[in-house]
């Protein structure tokens, strides 16, 4: 009998036989030539096949091998002081390192509860979500996403959360799409009560489930105000927006605040190697320690040769200026995009930061009427856009549906964002005017 990969068929990622990878481009077995423009599942940042990161995995691997996480090796030390030297927000001075981004987020809501638990506070055990959104694949994480293609088929075992709407303007019933969403969170935390609520947990840009959600101006500052009010812990998802993503470190520097716990993961080893981190402040931290309590690893978390590796991928970012360059460079292919695009019938926006963009696709522009779902829009738009050479992420949640994401490597150059806009108007075309 012939395996079966992957488990189930994904709906909207068709099937493909990758040979090889460099620089922007992936190469099937027949040596075709495909533009990454959705960087894998946007996490590569400083491009394909680079030699460097190669050699210090290698280094790091025939140096140690393996050593219990808890325990520091020259990998573990150069990554954590590197991370607290240049990258991470002011504060954030806690460090845990997982295999990904699912662990990570189980870690922050883990980090939540014992930090309540810890001042005496058990009652404060809730996690108030926001939809749409996406956390990770574990039955904690799926639990908090607002993603229900995701959740299918698990949705009955997993426990009910409060939940508010992201910020999004396109599709707010409220011209003040930042009052509308504070409002929201604040009632929510009203009506459970607030000494029952550990947190608020949120990605600072919606990623993919809701394709490149920037919030408005004030809403990020406005939350923190109200975490701190009712004594919440503001948690943020980083996963795909962290380290460069989006134009600035972290998408949430774009607005000075800094949040209690933080996950980041894609970008930290760069799609070399399968690493995520935890950050807190010292004051989470000291609590759970001085409790006697700790924050369990994963076996193979902060691995030597994922951490030589993630190192590594941090020093061309900084060396190559590539946070600097994703901004500059998103907002040259968003000003494409949205020249390309700015009639067209069947799209509603381009939006996004960075090179974290999206372009959301709609039945009928005026009334923002969606497909009907079995058309599969997104798969059929994927494919034409892999038939003409370049591969785009598919976004939404089932519910919110239709959406292109780009999150190409940060090294993308002109000429490619020419051929990405060019194929995906293109892949358009042919899927909603046919």
């Amino acid at each position: 009998m012939t395996a079966t990969w992957p488990f189930a068929a994904f709906v909207g990622m068709p099937p493909m036989r990758i040979a090889r990878a460099e620089g922007t481009y992936l190469y099937d077995v027949d040596g075709r030539r495909i533009l990454d423009a959705a960087g894998g599942a946007i996490a590569v940042n400083v491009g394909h096949g680079r030699a460097e990161v190669a050699d210090a995995m290698h280094d790091a691997i025939l140096s140690c091998s393996y050593a219990v996480p808890p325990w520091l090796t020259p990998q573990r030390e150069r990554l954590l002081e590197r991370l607290q030297r240049d990258w991470l927000p002011p504060g954030l001075t806690r460090m845990h390192l997982t295999s990904g981004g699912s662990e990570g987020a189980e870690t922050v809501i883990k980090i939540a509860l014992q930090f309540h638990a810890a001042r005496g506070l058990t009652g404060k055990t809730k996690i108030i979500a926001q939809t749409p959104s996406y956390h990770g694949t574990t039955l904690a994480t799926l639990a908090v996403s607002g993603h229900e293609s995701r959740r299918h088929g698990l949705s009955h075992v997993l426990p009910a959360v409060p939940v508010v709407p992201a910020p999004h303007a396109l599709r707010c019933p409220s011209p003040d799409v930042g009052r509308y969403c504070l409002d929201a969170l604040e009632q929510v935390i009203e009506r459970e009560g607030a000494d029952t609520v550990a947190g608020f947990l949120a990605e600072p840009i919606v990623g993919a489930s809701g394709g490149a959600l920037v919030p408005p101006e004030g809403y990020w500052q406005a939350v923190r105000k109200l975490c701190d009010h009712y004594d919440l812990l503001l948690l943020t998802d980083e996963v795909m927006t962290g380290f460069g993503r989006t134009g600035t470190r972290f998408a949430l520097d774009q607005w000075d605040v800094v949040p209690d716990v933080m996950v980041a993961g894609k970008g930290l080893g760069g799609g070399y190697s399968p690493i995520a981190g935890v950050f807190a402040t010292e004051a989470v931290g000291a609590s759970i320690g001085e409790a006697g309590m700790n924050v369990m690893f994963h076996t193979f978390a902060a691995h030597p040769s994922a951490c030589a590796a993630a190192d590594k991928v941090l020093e061309i970012l900084d060396r190559e200026c590539l946070v600097d360059r994703a901004a500059n460079t998103g907002a040259a292919l968003k000003a494409r995009l949205c020249e390309a695009f700015v009639d067209h019938p069947h799209v509603a926006e381009v939006r996004g930061a960075g090179l974290l963009l999206a372009v959301e696709l709609v039945e009928d522009r005026e009334s923002l009427t969606r497909y009907p779902r079995d058309q599969g829009i997104t798969t059929r738009v994927l494919a034409e856009g892999l038939r003409r050479g370049v591969s785009f992420y598919p976004g939404g949640t089932g519910e919110v549906r239709d959406i292109v994401a780009l999150g190409p490597p940060f090294t993308v150059g002109s000429e490619e964002l020419d051929l990405m806009v060019d194929v995906l108007v293109d892949a358009v075309d042919t899927v909603t005017r046919s």
